[in-house]
């Protein structure tokens, strides 16, 4: 069995972060340990939630690790929420590829959509998750996070392949290995994922039917399912396909219910479909 640990904050009610990637993640069959960065009493769609910065318990959980030689066949890092973190996970990374260099790094920018940043986060701190994503094999962001590390203007429509292009090459001149790029949609009522392999120079994609609702924590889901997926076997496009499909059926589960609320989706309903799927890769 395969071993991961993804670091990202934890909510005790609300479906985002650890709260879905550890259960989403365990469930495809990979173990699945953590570094929680944050704890909160709900996500942030919930007012007045608590929350308990947990940055200094960090280096310890990683130097314990190192004393009981404990390593990983992949690290992925989600919602990070200072230039502290941002440096940690830096050194978490240089440090499990040090212990084993095939340790996979996967970091997903959690920072940004629909054209701004979430609130607390500055242009700077863009920058320095530029400077993370660096070090990574695979990024996993939107199109805004991407402009952002970038500097480049934000297209919310009306853009063509050209656009999506020069973000990926530029992503890539970064660093990062390979970029998964999320949200790209060229007007046809389709969204989808764009590929791009900097060391062949090679495109690939995948498009669905957009749904008529976004949902809080479907960005990490997508992150944690795509991880899982490369675990198990799959190839990046496998596995950014299977992982965009879950969305959408979480989605359009949640969307069936009257009662649904925009707290996340119900995506335990759905985990038959992820299951099939996975069985699929033999």
């Amino acid at each position: 069995m395969k071993r991961i640990v993804t670091v990202q904050d934890i909510s005790c009610v609300g479906k985002c972060s650890l709260t879905v990637a550890l259960p989403i993640i365990s469930a495809m069959g990979v173990e699945t340990a953590i570094i929680p960065t944050a704890v909160l009493s709900t996500h942030t769609m919930f007012k007045g939630f608590t929350f308990h910065d947990l940055t200094a318990e960090i280096t310890p959980i990683v130097d314990h690790w190192k004393e009981q030689k404990i390593s990983f066949d992949a690290v992925y890092t989600g919602y990070l929420g200072s230039f502290e973190q941002l440096a940690l996970m830096e050194k978490l990374i240089a440090d499990l590829k040090a212990q084993n260099p095939e340790t996979l790094a996967i970091v997903d920018p959690c920072m940004a959509d629909n054209g701004k940043l979430y609130p607390g986060f500055t242009v700077e701190f863009a920058k320095a998750m530029g400077n993370l994503c660096s070090k990574a094999d695979i990024v996993v962001p939107n199109i805004t996070e991407a402009c952002f590390m970038l500097g480049l203007e934000y297209k919310e429509s009306g853009y063509d392949a050209s656009y999506i292009e020069e973000i990926l090459k530029k992503l890539a001149a970064l660093g990062a290995k390979k970029i998964v790029l999320k949200g790209v949609q060229y007007g046809d009522g389709k969204l989808g994922i764009v590929s791009y392999d900097s060391a062949t120079g090679t495109q690939e994609s995948y498009f669905h039917d957009k749904c008529e609702q976004s949902f809080h924590g479907t960005g990490d889901i997508f992150a944690s399912v795509l991880t899982g997926a490369l675990m198990r076997g799959a190839s990046l496009k496998e596995a950014y396909s299977m992982a965009g499909d879950f969305v959408v059926a979480a989605i359009k589960e949640t969307l069936s219910h009257e009662d649904h609320n925009n707290y996340g989706v119900d995506f335990e309903a759905v985990f038959p479909m992820l299951l099939e799927r996975l069985a699929k890769l033999g």
